[in-house]
């Protein structure tokens, strides 16, 4: 059984981080989580607001815990608002359906973990969190 390495952790922030500057985007935070929702990696860049840490942890932490992506967690929370309010309260707030995080794979589809990030729009948060993912020889879900 294959598991998200620290080396693995950090070339993805440092993708993702690449990405974000080349296409100009407000400072991030960026979190990497190993398949059990512990913290694997963190980096906040210079200007980000110190928010950034938690809302990408609580990205990450969501996607990773229902197995899906953030943005799919959003689309889903439309549906059945009380589940996901429940779910926020149950998690102690470390749970967030906001678009910005995927999860982690495996050349073989098992799930290591999850990225989420943090300073952009949704959109421009999870596409650099693919990016860093890709980067990583990995595959983004």
């Amino acid at each position: 059984m294959s598991s998200l390495t620290l080396a693995q952790a950090n070339q993805i922030i440092t993708a993702a981080l690449a990405h974000s500057k080349q296409a100009g985007y407000q400072p991030m935070g960026i979190a990497v989580l190993d398949d059990a929702g512990n913290l694997k990696a963190f980096a906040r860049e210079d200007g980000a607001s110190m928010f950034r840490f938690d809302v990408a942890q609580a990205k990450a932490w969501g996607a990773v815990g229902m197995g899906v992506s953030s943005r799919l967690l959003g689309e889903r929370a439309k549906g059945n608002p009380n589940f996901f309010v429940s779910l926020a309260a149950t998690s102690a707030g470390r749970f967030l359906p906001q678009t910005g995080a995927v999860l982690i794979k495996d050349a073989q589809g098992r799930v290591l973990g999850a990225v989420g990030a943090s300073g952009g729009t949704g959109d421009e948060d999870e596409a650099i969190c693919i990016a860093g993912v890709q980067a990583a020889g990995l595959a983004a879900g």
